[in-house]
């Protein structure tokens, strides 16, 4: 197969198991923190009682980028969808997969009714804000946070 022939990977969520496994690599490309994939499908199993789930550009079996995302309610937005996670795997970088998850859940937050799409970046992640804003995502906050230690049961 030429590049004139070849296919362009199919947007869809990890809908079982071995999607979701399937995406455990391309998850610890950007939470390296995860370390073992059974605890990774117990998180997910957990968070999908808070509506999360996630989307995926898949080569075939494969995923090449995906994102995280769940939709929530407060008073600052109304209804939103949050993006937890998106990430486009090291060797697919540059082929726009990030931009079509994004453009995906555009569709998919209008669809639902939503006032925003909201996520969140590190304020290091220079890359990533330019590309955010590519895509029309512009600035809106500056989130503050404190690590807790967790408490043992």
């Amino acid at each position: 197969m030429n590049d004139s022939q070849t296919v362009a990977p199919k947007i869809r969520h990890a809908e079982d198991e071995a999607a979701l496994r399937a995406c455990f690599p391309l998850m610890c490309q950007l939470r390296p923190h995860l370390t073992d994939a059974g605890d990774f499908l117990r998180r997910v199993s957990r968070m999908a009682a808070d509506r999360y789930r996630i989307l995926a550009a898949w080569d075939q079996d494969r995923p090449l980028a995906l994102a995280g995302y769940r939709f929530q309610e407060n008073l600052v937005y109304g209804s939103f969808l949050y993006v937890d996670d998106l990430v486009t795997d090291e060797t697919a970088r540059r082929g726009r997969l990030g931009a079509r998850l994004l453009d995906e859940l555009t569709g998919i937050a209008e669809q639902a009714g939503c006032a925003r799409l909201v996520l969140d970046t590190a304020l290091s992640n220079a890359l990533a804000h330019r590309f955010y804003c590519r895509q029309g995502l512009l600035t809106g906050a500056i989130r503050f946070g404190k690590d807790l230690k967790a408490k043992t049961a």
